[in-house]
């Protein structure tokens, strides 16, 4: 048994519970999560990697902050501080990117709204972040974060990966660029993110109402940030310009029917272009980290569409010549 499975056990015995647990698989998490009886029915247990405070305990602290701005979260039931226990309401088995697989055109397309939707809710409680000292509040995609996200996709695609460093020119040059991309993208840092948002941590529930999870890295950062990940994360082959732009306008109107401060069309896809070099880097690093150092090779077959994602919105903005050389030679590879 695992320190996991000892800890979870020690947990069920104190508050007399069954022990019998169903495993469920993480992501690319490094907690262990396992179904278990609670009060007749079933919930989510978390096992941290190591006990934690409670009030500094970030997803307990974001839960409260969306919980408290009506978004729809789960439910969190009890937790033991020092065996680094969290448990919480059962969402059940149906994660939203299975579902949008297999729906149908219109289905998919009002699954997608409806979780846009609730990026714009996600910003409405930008305020209440702030003025309640939540961690989230606190936290920000600052250039010192974003800088380490970018290195952490060097580093891990071009070493771990491929086994294949960069020469030191490429590496100052890419230095240069990723700071000027995060200088940038950390001067519209000023609504609240979810940080994480894509298919895979959006949930149906057994009503059909589409659910948030994995929320505990929320943070202050750009307007387009939830956005990209929706729209861009794992994804097979690029969507169309157009495609991309209608989902803009769809948010911003979103933003709007919440009475929050209008952003300028053009500047707002400017924005989304920045991010989406950003946001599908920082994507590749962490699927060539996780292929090679936790064996979850399934991610290996999204890092070219990442790529060529990244190759176009550089291109459009007309900016980071060196990174475009490089994928250019990934993607001729």
């Amino acid at each position: 048994m695992t320190d996991f499975d000892n800890r979870l056990n020690e947990y069920l015995q104190t508050r007399a519970l069954p022990t019998a647990v169903e495993i469920l698989t993480p992501d690319a998490s490094t907690r262990e999560y396992f179904r278990i009886t609670w009060n007749n029915s079933s919930a989510i247990a978390c096992v941290y990697p190591e006990p934690f405070v409670a009030a500094e305990q970030s997803y307990l602290d974001a839960t409260n902050l969306f919980h408290r701005n009506g978004l729809p979260v789960a439910e969190v039931y009890d937790f033991d501080e020092k065996l680094g226990v969290i448990v919480q309401e059962d969402l059940g088995n149906t994660i939203l990117r299975d579902v949008l697989v297999s729906s149908d055109p219109k289905t998919r397309e009002k699954l997608l709204s409806d979780s846009i939707s609730l990026i714009a809710k996600i910003q409405a409680a930008t305020k209440d972040a702030i003025s309640s000292n939540s961690i989230a509040g606190k936290l920000k995609f600052d250039v010192e974060k974003l800088v380490w996200e970018l290195e952490f996709f060097r580093t891990h695609y071009f070493e771990t990966f491929k086994k294949s460093p960069l020469s030191s020119s490429d590496v100052a040059d890419l230095e240069t660029e990723f700071r000027d991309l995060a200088a940038d993208l950390q001067s519209r840092a000023t609504v609240l993110c979810h940080r994480d948002f894509h298919a895979a941590n959006l949930m149906l529930d057994k009503s059909g109402n589409i659910r948030i999870i994995d929320h505990q890295d929320a943070r202050i950062g750009c307007a387009a940030y939830d956005l990209v990940s929706l729209l861009l994360d794992r994804v097979n082959e690029p969507p169309s310009p157009e495609w991309l732009a209608e989902k803009q306008r769809y948010f911003l109107e979103e933003r709007g029917s919440l009475n929050l401060p209008a952003l300028d069309e053009t500047d707002f896809a400017y924005e989304f272009l920045l991010q989406t070099v950003q946001r599908c880097l920082k994507a590749v690093g962490t699927f060539s980290f996780q292929s090679v150092n936790r064996g979850k090779t399934y991610f290996i077959p999204f890092i070219r569409p990442m790529f060529a994602i990244t190759l176009r919105a550089a291109q459009e903005v007309d900016r980071f010549p060196r990174l475009r050389r490089l994928i250019e030679l990934e993607l001729e590879s």
